[in-house]
């Protein structure tokens, strides 16, 4: 049996947080909950209850009051779809996926996935393949090539292209074999600085401040969960670069969305005046990306003693393929998932989860572990770094072991209408779903509405 409750409570133990809160989670609910041969419920469930239990605890710092965490593994594992169920005035949201993106098969017989949503990373796998934007060019043109040549061409080219490969491929990687040694996630003190008071507010993360330097999924969920507790995120965007208009609007609940450009000097001034009053920064970035405008960790430290840095990658900050771009659906492809659930199902074609796990999860569990990073600054002083990667997070999920999951029925818009709730935005009036943890004194909830990238100014709100 795979044990949700021990899940959370090494998580909750990793992070070095205090045993007795455990006492105040119930968790409800077993597997399956979604088509799958992983444990893609508990990885979801521990995720999203370890960050509701650090919320509840944040309020207990701040308040002295204690109070039950409850979560639903279906409750969770919806909430790892939730770009799925996303509707815009009663209609479709906007699409999600490219023409050409997608698995396909090279003429070694192996297969390759083709993230092409940025139209730059379209353009470059097109000018490598030399062929039309089409399914069928693009099909053709890869019978001339072996997958991990390709994969390749294209890393050097900064694409985002991943090769099929099966766990023991993927294990004996020499980047596999580095991830096999990290921790799911590290929190560590990178600075001083004098333990920091909690502000007046009636929530767990009520006067926080949060600059949210992330796109596309688990980075923007970490920001939506801290959002959801009370935190004032504010999502920095260049406008240089593209976005995927309905992950703006799913994720975007409870942020303000302002445009910087670090590369200049106005646009940085600003954002340093910004960083003089925050709390946490989070960023998305391969490693070492804002350390080269002068913004890595050990910088946001200096210019902001007691800061946390939060650090997301794809395939961590550590071996060979730690500057390689990456998003949730390559990672599976690279490192066994798809294999691994095609062969559980009987096929041979590249088979994805039910949802993309790795970005939810790891959303979540950045959020957990920003929270831990702020109860310790609390108590202790500091400033902070974490990282976390989907790679890494995909190792655990991994770890959590298999089970009998395939035949579940794939829940459908209306099977989850209990999960959704309508809400204004500056998109139109939103479908979304709720958040999946009940916290009775402190319900989350989205204060402010999704907004088009840019709309308002970079000004804190007065606390």
């Amino acid at each position: 049996m795979i044990d949700a409750r021990a899940t959370v409570e090494k998580l909750w133990r990793a992070a070095r947080l205090d045993p007795a809160a455990l006492d105040h989670l119930t968790l409800t609910g077993a597997e399956p909950v979604l088509p799958s041969s992983f444990a893609v419920g508990t990885a979801m469930q521990a995720s999203v209850a370890a960050s509701a239990l650090a919320a509840a605890e944040c309020w207990r710092a701040r308040s002295g009051e204690t109070q039950q965490v409850t979560v639903d593994m279906r409750a969770a594992a919806i909430a790892a779809r939730s770009e799925r169920y996303l509707t815009v005035d009663g209609g479709p949201a906007p699409e999600l996926w490219d023409t050409i993106a997608g698995a396909y098969r090279c003429g070694d017989g192996r297969w390759v996935r083709l993230h092409t949503n940025f139209p730059h990373h379209r353009d470059g796998v097109l000018n490598i393949l030399g062929c039309a934007y089409d399914k069928a060019a693009v099909a053709d043109a890869l019978q001339r090539w072996t997958a991990f040549d390709f994969e390749s061409a294209c890393a050097e080219a900064g694409l985002v292209v991943a090769a099929m490969r099966s766990f023991a491929e993927w294990d004996a990687h020499p980047q596999g074999e580095v991830i096999a040694a990290l921790p799911l996630f590290d929190i560590t003190r990178i600075g001083d600085a004098p333990p920091a008071r909690w502000p007046a507010g009636e929530r767990p993360l009520a006067g926080l401040r949060v600059l949210d330097l992330t796109r596309i999924i688990a980075g923007p969920v970490c920001g939506l969960t801290l959002a959801a507790h009370g935190a004032d995120v504010m999502l920095v965007t260049s406008p240089n670069l593209p976005s995927i208009a309905p992950l703006v609007i799913d994720t975007g609940r409870g942020k303000l969305s302002v445009s910087l450009d670090l590369t200049q000097a106005d646009d940085r001034a600003i954002f340093e005046t910004l960083l003089r009053d925050v709390d946490v920064v989070v960023q998305g970035y391969r490693p070492g990306g804002l350390a080269t405008l002068g913004y890595g960790a050990d910088d946001l430290a200096r210019l902001r003693p007691g800061i946390v840095s939060v650090s997301l990658s794809a395939y961590s900050h550590a071996g060979p393929w730690a500057s390689r771009r990456g998003f949730d659906s390559l990672v599976q492809t690279a490192t066994g998932f798809n294999d691994a659930e095609a062969k559980a199902a009987g096929s041979d074609a590249p088979k994805p989860l039910p949802a993309q796990i790795l970005d939810h999860a790891t959303g979540y569990l950045m959020a957990f572990a920003t929270m831990a990073a702020l109860l310790r600054r609390a108590r202790e002083g500091g400033s902070w770094q974490v990282r976390l990667s989907l790679v890494q997070t995909g190792h655990w999920l991994r770890g959590l072991g298999r089970i009998d999951g395939l035949a579940c029925p794939d829940p459908s818009r209306e099977d989850v209408s209990d999960m959704l709730v309508e809400m204004p935005s500056g998109f139109g009036n939103l479908s979304v779903v709720r958040h999946p943890a009940e916290l009775p004194l402190t319900p989350p909830r989205w204060d402010r509405p999704s907004v088009p990238l840019g709309t308002d100014a970079p000004v804190w709100p007065a606390n």
